[in-house]
């Protein structure tokens, strides 16, 4: 804020000049004080001016004065951790979803476009978000790929290369560390990453299942700050102990917060509390909400209202060292939320730097969408395949043979287990049509110069029949494809060929569904509203394929995630994520 401009609110907050916004008879949430106490709410230009308990006031001067009628105002809402991409929506359309929600701030991880597209990626996100009416901040991907020598991306990022991204605009940090084994052992790469962050006195984001007591407290000495990845209300309570800030996460596939809210009733106002979304569909965030939805489900499991707000606005920005947002107060930004009470949380007007941007669950403003090359090009590299390259060869003719499988734990999708078992070899290649908890699962390197096919077989994925394929896979985005018959996967590739990525579904040879990413195949080019009755369709053509996950859309990348315990899969095999290995799958 320059000199002119403080002078000016220094005038409005005296009453020597007129306010542009007068915010009327409404009951202030005070994040600072913990106090709830109706206020009128003085905005000049982009900033608050001033704050005066409505029976004290003897101002009443401004231009625009609307009355707020009792209702609850709050610091617009701030969202911990997010992945723009598992919504499928570009930054624009994301705004769009968003804001009359409530949220007016951001901290987006670009990392799922930037393993297809490397810096490009980062940058598309930047330039396409330039102008939206919100706060989108952005962190620096650090683990591209996510472990070094275990998958293949699009792209692969040194220190060298983030420390530069580290300088544009609007980045705040450095993205979630997701090689925590890397940065516990202390591995040049990663040492040299959190280095190359830690020396320009920014934000590292951590990233941390499962991991607790001594390996914790090596991980919080190793650099990253911050965890979304608790699961668990025990290791909870002890990363908040630890000063480690918990991003309590309510995503379409993980719900975390009320198992960790259960774990804090014991503390009084833990101030590394925050919220996120993480990943969620754009149903979910059109029918439930985004922020003011985490922030409903807090309370609902016993989280004090003022303290789940807090934990949206005020914690997450002094998390992120954001000055002047995250509460009402004299020469902060007017980023304002009314809310209609403090149970059910539906926002009734989103302000953002002063203006109104939504009403009534409506943007009252226009957002436009730059037109970017990046939008048009083709990330699908696939060679021509046959149906021989989806069989797993054998090593004996016929006859029954142990494998190592990855074993699905939970309708959750995200924890799995290694496990042998018994399947039959028929002519040289294995069977595994006698177990129908079985499925094939195959990762198909989709990047430039490099032509990688890696199979296996997964139990507990519930794919009764036909197949699914997904370029949408974190974290590399390669194609997984998850099929009963060699010959659906063979036309799912075809086809996510021909779309320029996406969803694709195949039963008996032929395609079933289809739904388009072809922004580096993992983003759509429609707004919210189309999009998401294209995956409305998509995710009930899963269901009735067995994949009874709460978004069965994403279920299918939570198999090459080679970051989340025990076992996964890749391009270049089956891996032990703790141990950072390629498992051979045939038994000794």
């Amino acid at each position: 804020m320059d000199l002119q401009k403080r002078k000016e609110l220094v005038e409005v907050a005296l009453g020597k000049r007129e306010a542009d916004l007068v915010l009327k008879n409404g009951n202030l949430i005070n994040v600072f004080s913990g106090e709830i106490y109706k206020a009128n709410v003085y905005i000049y230009d982009k900033y608050i001016a001033n704050i005066i308990e409505c029976e004290l006031d003897t101002i009443n001067l401004g231009k625009h004065i609307v009355d707020i009628n009792n209702k609850f105002i709050s610091p617009g809402f701030i969202d911990s951790h997010v992945h723009i991409e598992s919504s499928h929506l570009t930054p624009v359309n994301f705004a769009r979803a968003v804001l009359p929600k409530g949220t007016t701030t951001i901290i987006a991880d670009p990392h799922e476009i930037a393993n297809v597209l490397g810096i490009d990626g980062v940058k598309y996100m930047l330039e396409n978000s330039k102008n939206v009416p919100m706060n989108q901040f952005y962190l620096i991907p650090s683990c591209v790929p996510s472990v070094l020598g275990l998958e293949n991306a699009g792209a692969e990022f040194n220190d060298v290369d983030i420390e530069k991204m580290l300088d544009l605009p609007r980045v705040l940090g450095l993205g979630e560390v997701m090689d925590f084994v890397g940065v516990i052992n202390q591995s040049d790469r990663m040492t040299k990453i959190v280095d190359a962050a830690l020396k320009k006195n920014v934000f590292v984001q951590g990233h941390a299942p499962g991991v607790n007591g001594n390996e914790l407290s090596a991980y919080i000495c190793g650099g990253p700050t911050s965890c979304h990845e608790t699961t668990i209300g025990s290791h909870a309570a002890e990363k908040i102990r630890k000063g480690m800030y918990v991003d309590a996460r309510e995503s379409s596939i993980s719900r975390n917060i009320s198992s960790i809210v259960e774990s804090l009733k014991n503390m009084k106002s833990p101030r590394n509390l925050t919220l996120c979304t993480d990943d969620r569909e754009p149903r979910e965030i059109l029918e439930i909400g985004h922020i003011n939805n985490c922030i409903r489900v807090a309370v609902k499991a016993g989280l004090d209202p003022i303290e789940a707000i807090r934990a949206s606005t005020l914690n997450t920005a002094q998390e992120y060292r954001l000055d002047k947002i995250g509460a009402i107060a004299p020469g902060y930004f007017a980023d304002i939320v009314v809310l209609d009470d403090l149970i059910n949380f539906n926002v009734l007007k989103t302000f953002w730097q002063g203006k109104l941007i939504a009403e009534n669950d409506k943007l009252v403003v226009e957002i436009k969408s730059p037109k970017l090359n990046i939008e048009t090009l083709n990330s699908i590299y696939i060679n021509d395949l046959s149906e021989n390259d989806f069989k797993i060869k054998a090593p004996i003719e016929n006859g029954d043979i142990k494998i190592e499988v990855l074993s699905y734990l939970t309708m959750e999708r995200t924890i799995t287990t290694r496990k042998t078992i018994s399947v039959k070899a028929k002519n040289g290649f294995i069977d595994i049509s006698e177990n129908c908890n079985l499925n094939f699962v195959a990762i198909v390197n989709r990047h430039k110069s490099n032509n990688n096919i890696a199979l296996a077989v997964v139990e507990n994925f519930y794919l009764k029949d036909g197949a699914v394929g997904s370029t949408y896979s974190h974290d590399s985005h390669n194609l997984t494809i998850i099929f009963n018959k060699s010959i659906e996967a063979l036309e799912i590739t075809k086809k996510i060929k021909e779309i320029r990525g996406g969803i694709v579904t195949s039963e008996n040879g032929l395609i079933t569904g289809t739904l388009p990413f072809p922004i580096a195949g993992v983003l759509s080019d429609q707004p919210v509203e189309i999009l998401v009755n294209e995956i409305t369709k998509m995710n009930e053509i899963l269901r009735k394929m067995g994949i009874e996950s709460p978004s069965p859309i994403t279920a299918p990348s939570t198999l090459a995630l080679i970051v989340i315990p025990d076992v996964k899969m890749s391009d270049l095999g089956l891996i032990d994520v703790k141990e950072q290995k390629i498992i051979n799958i045939f038994s000794n």
